[in-house]
Order: C-alpha cells, then sequence, then structure tokens
C-alpha cells in the first residue's frame, strides 16, 4: 500500500455503477481548488438532490480531455436578494410584465482536486495526487459511483491505493482534519481493502481522531 503526500437529465439511482451530474464548474481558487455550481430545476429536468453533494463526497470532473477526481470540501449558499435594501414587490409579481425574472440563487459546492482516474484494460485505475491539466470553465461535474471509487483507489497493478493522504490534509480547507478522518472511515466501512492494507487505515484513522481531539483541547 502507498502513502505520500448543462445535461439534460440526471440519474436518480444511487447505486453502485449510478452516476449523477451536479453541475459546471463556474471558476477556480487554485490549480487543485475548484467551484462547482449546482444544476437547478431551471437548468435541467432532474436537478441532484441534496444527498448527492454532501461533505465528502467523491465527484468526477467529466470531459472528453480531463477526468479528475475531487472531492467536496465545502459548500455555500448565494442569494443576491439578502441584504438587498432596494424597493420590493407588495405581492406577487405579474408574469405577463416581467418575463424575464429568475429566481437569482444557487448552490456552490468547493472542491479539491486528488487525482484522476485513468481508463486502462483490463481495468481503470487512479493516479493520486495534484493533476498536471487545467480543469476548464463549464466542465461538467458529477458524482462518482461506488464502482468507480474503488478503481481510483487502486493503481495500474490492481493493488490498493491511498497516497492522496498528506495532500488532502493540506488542500482540504478548514475542515481537512474532518474531511479526511470520513474519507478514511468510508473507505474502511466499504472493504475495499484488505488485511495489512486495511489494518493501516484503521490506523491512520485512529491516529486523526486522537491528534484532531488533543488539538481541540489544547
Amino acid at each position: 500500500m502507498v502513502y505520500s503526500s448543462r445535461t439534460a437529465s440526471s440519474s436518480r439511482s444511487l447505486g453502485p455503477t449510478a452516476t449523477t451530474c451536479l453541475g459546471r464548474v463556474v471558476k477556480s481558487n487554485s490549480h487543485c481548488d475548484y467551484v462547482v455550481q449546482l444544476d437547478t430545476h431551471n437548468d435541467v429536468e432532474n436537478p441532484p438532490q441534496i444527498e448527492d453533494y454532501g461533505f465528502g463526497q467523491f465527484v468526477k470532473f467529466d470531459s472528453h480531455r480531463h477526468w479528475a477526481v475531487g472531492i467536496v470540501y465545502d459548500s455555500q449558499l448565494f442569494n443576491s436578494a439578502f441584504l438587498n435594501s432596494g424597493p420590493r414587490l407588495t405581492s406577487a409579481p405579474d408574469p405577463m410584465f416581467t418575463p424575464d425574472l429568475i429566481q437569482d440563487t444557487c448552490i456552490l459546492l468547493n472542491i479539491v482536486l486528488v487525482g484522476s482516474l485513468q481508463l486502462g484494460d483490463p481495468h481503470s485505475y487512479g493516479l493520486h495526487g495534484i493533476p498536471r491539466v487545467v480543469v476548464p470553465a463549464n466542465t461538467p461535474v458529477c458524482r462518482m459511483n461506488t464502482a468507480e471509487i474503488h478503481s481510483f483507489h487502486r493503481s495500474a497493478e490492481g493493488k490498493p491505493q491511498f497516497a492522496y493522504y498528506g495532500h488532502l490534509l493540506r488542500a482540504g480547507g478548514g475542515f481537512a482534519a474532518q474531511l479526511t478522518q470520513q474519507v478514511l472511515a468510508e473507505l474502511i466501512a466499504t472493504e475495499l481493502f484488505s488485511g495489512a492494507d486495511q489494518r493501516a487505515l484503521q490506523v491512520l484513522c485512529k491516529e486523526l481522531s486522537w491528534k484532531s481531539t488533543m488539538g481541540a483541547i489544547r
């Protein structure tokens, strides 16, 4: 085991091979920190549900040239009407006179890139770390299913790997420790790893939990 630093519809099934489109890239904060705007009913027929983009969710930046893998580490609610001191309507607007009126609210996801998924033969595998290629604006972002997450955590030789541990602790935002601990716990629960690899993950998770607890006490 290695340790080192707008579509027309979306799937509602949450099985091991199902996928759900969440939205598109609207900006970046750094080479490995991207902001994604979620699709709404104004964009697609079946927008993502709250279960699709929770804290720690693995996502893929799906395009013809780039298939980066990231993890949701934060979210923001944007409402342009908040603290708006201008005049407001006293009743519901008449659509006959306001045909272009839209609800200017959205949800933004902060996503840290942790590698890329290579579509190899006979199986797909993950490359962990900071991807070299820049993710273009408007790149579709989808929730990864269980099979894809498992493939990402296997090397080209088919061996389990978790080589983005240090990178996630450094680049996972203000909740990096909690994010890394959650990812570890979920990987342990899936039993993708076994034997010494599984025990190593358990040790890492306990050590991180202990450090977080001691840090809070201090």
